[in-house]
C-alpha cells in the first residue's frame, strides 16, 4: 500500500518548535530537507488556522495533512490516502472535523465576560492588536483571526481559577500556549494524532510516529506518539510540567 515502506511519521507544533520567535524556520532547514529527501510526512499540528498553516506549508514546500487549532479538525489534500472516511470538503481537502464551530466558542467568552470577568480573544482584538502582541505582521495576524475551532484569549481581571471552572461548566476545555489561553471543544492534539495515524495505519503505514512540541498544549500530541520529543522553552530551560507528566522529570 501507499505508507508501506514509511519509517517515520513526524508530527510536529509551529511555534517554539519548528518556528522560533521571529516566526522563522530557519534553523530547521537541514532537517527539513533530509525529511523531504526521505519522503517522510510531517504533518503540522498547531493552534494555528489553516490559512496560517497553508502559508508554511506553501514555502516549505510539503503536500501533507495537518491538524489545525490544537485538534479542531484534520485537512488531507485529495487523493493523498486511498482508504479514507471524513466529515466534509473543504476547498481541496478532506476534513475531519473534531471541533466545535467558533461562533460557539465566541458567545462562551460572552458569557464569561457578563459575569463580571474581563477576559479577552482574538475575537475582540484588531488585526493590528493581535500584530503588537505576538509579532506577526499585518498579514499574518490577519490570517490568525480566521479562526474555525479554537479562540485564543488572555484574562486581564479575575481568579484565573474560578475563569476555567466556568469554562469546564460549559462543557468547553483549555489548554494553555506559549502566549495565549485556548478555548475549544472536546478535542485535542492527542485526539486528532490518534485519528490520522489510524488513517495512515489503514493505507499500509507499519512505522513508528515521533511528536515535537514545547508547551502544554502539546502534551496530548506527546503522548499519544511512538518517540515524543520536547523542545526547550528557551536557552537553558525545559517545560518541567511537561516533563513531570511524561515521567522523565
Amino acid at each position: 500500500m501507499k505508507f508501506s515502506r514509511c519509517r517515520y511519521i513526524i508530527f510536529t507544533d509551529l511555534d517554539g518548535t519548528l518556528i522560533d520567535e521571529e516566526y522563522s524556520y530557519r534553523d530547521a532547514e537541514d532537517a527539513l530537507s533530509i525529511i523531504k529527501k526521505r519522503e517522510i510526512p510531517l504533518i503540522l499540528c498547531t493552534s494555528k488556522t489553516r490559512a496560517e498553516i497553508e502559508i508554511y506549508r506553501n514555502e516549505i514546500g510539503i503536500n501533507d495533512p495537518f491538524i489545525s487549532e490544537n485538534g479542531g479538525a484534520i485537512f488531507i489534500p485529495e487523493d493523498y490516502f486511498e482508504n479514507l472516511n471524513f466529515d466534509k470538503r473543504i476547498d481541496q481537502y478532506c476534513v475531519i472535523e473534531l471541533g466545535i464551530p467558533y461562533t460557539r466558542l465566541r458567545g462562551a467568552i460572552e458569557r464569561i465576560r457578563k459575569g463580571g470577568y474581563k477576559i479577552k480573544g482574538f475575537g475582540d482584538m484588531s488585526v493590528k492588536e493581535i500584530s503588537t502582541i505576538t509579532n506577526l505582521g499585518i498579514r499574518e495576524a490577519e490570517l490568525s483571526k480566521k479562526r474555525e475551532y479554537d479562540e485564543p484569549f488572555i484574562i486581564q481581571n479575575g481568579d484565573e481559577r474560578e475563569v476555567l471552572r466556568i469554562i469546564r461548566e460549559f462543557k468547553l476545555m483549555v489548554t494553555k500556549g506559549g502566549r495565549f489561553y485556548h478555548l475549544t471543544g472536546n478535542n485535542d492534539k492527542g485526539k486528532a494524532v490518534r485519528i490520522l495515524t489510524d488513517v495512515f495505519r489503514k493505507n499500509g503505514f507499519d512505522g513508528e510516529t515521533i511528536g515535537l512540541g514545547d508547551s502544554e498544549n502539546d502534551f496530548p500530541m506527546l503522548r499519544n506518539v511512538d518517540i515524543p520529543i520536547l523542545i526547550r522553552d528557551g536557552p537553558r530551560e525545559w517545560n518541567t510540567r511537561i516533563l513531570k507528566i511524561l515521567g522523565r522529570g
